[in-house]
């Protein structure tokens, strides 16, 4: 596929974007700053100026297509990352603006340019938990794509607009629209930077539910769901298989999320922020398990 890819330079972006290309994928990085990558073409781009995203969204991605001679090609699927990716970094209007308008931009110029295949990176944040003020409890556990959804903050309620505009686009145009709620996001080098804390001090990743996802496990979920046709509006959790502690799934539910009801049985280590819709419905089998780069007991 020829993939109009925004915010590739980020953190998840820059591995999910080699995953691309690994399986054949031809990438253009819309991004304010480029990826240094020597397969990706780059192209500087503001999302929250319509007019840009629909001008990048109906260019030429590099000189080479030129040759061709006829004319600009069609992107194939658009893949939406670009964003503000918390709070706390810029004003939250500001957060809450660059998110939601860009989204909007983004959907609406590849909607009304025919490409029938969107990709949005939604978040674990809109179940409320992560950005919460004071300790938030869920309303119930494993964390599932049913859930009403219910943040308190301008990042995680950005998110959720973000779900909406996806929602109504696909009912005006039939295509197929999916918004990932992306858990905390992991690159390689975090398992020996950041997982020994976590694992010793398993309370610091209470407001994430203990997710995680791995950046490369993230590539392969967004290569299966431009592969998967004819869902309309999706909605899938992006994590991995199981938590980010070593504390088994219902006695780590009891200790850090007491009274909270569980809908169903539990495996193991079955990760609270559930990632069985993905598994079941688009096939995801992990391939980066925290146990694979840390020898924990």
């Amino acid at each position: 596929m020829r993939i109009f890819f925004t915010g590739g330079s980020g953190k998840a972006g820059k591995h999910v974007i080699p995953y691309l290309l690994d399986q054949g994928h031809q990438v253009m990085n819309v991004d304010l700053k480029p990826l240094d990558h020597p397969k990706v073409d780059n192209l500087i781009a503001d999302i929250t100026d319509s007019g840009q995203m629909f001008n990048a969204m109906s260019s030429y991605s590099n000189l080479g297509e030129l040759e061709i001679g006829n004319g600009t090609p069609k992107f194939d699927a658009v893949v939406h990352f670009a964003a503000v990716p918390r709070i706390l970094i810029n004003p939250d209007n500001e957060t809450f603006r660059v998110n939601t308008i860009g989204t909007y931009n983004v959907i609406e110029s590849a909607v009304k340019l025919g490409i029938k295949k969107i990709i949005i990176a939604s978040s674990e944040t809109t179940y409320g938990i992560c950005f919460s003020d004071g300790k938030t409890d869920p309303m119930s556990l494993p964390l599932e794509e049913d859930y009403d959804v219910d943040p308190m903050d301008s990042y995680g309620l950005s998110k959720v607009v973000n779900e909406k505009t996806a929602r109504t686009f696909q009912r005006r145009s039939g295509y197929d629209i999916y918004a990932l709620r992306i858990g905390n996001v992991i690159e390689p080098h975090e398992y020996a930077e950041l997982f020994p804390h976590y694992l010793e001090h398993p309370e610091v990743r209470r407001r994430n539910a203990f997710c995680y996802i791995d950046a490369r496990d993230l590539g392969q979920i967004v290569d299966l769901c431009l592969k998967k046709d004819g869902l309309g509006y999706q909605v899938f959790n992006a994590g991995n298989d199981h938590n980010g502690a070593v504390i088994p799934s219902k006695e780590l539910a009891e200790q850090f999320f007491p009274g909270v009801p569980i809908t169903r049985e539990l495996e193991e280590h079955e990760a609270l922020f559930s990632n069985r819709k993905i598994k079941e419905v688009l096939g995801f089998k992990e391939q980066h398990h925290w146990r694979n780069y840390l020898n924990w007991e």
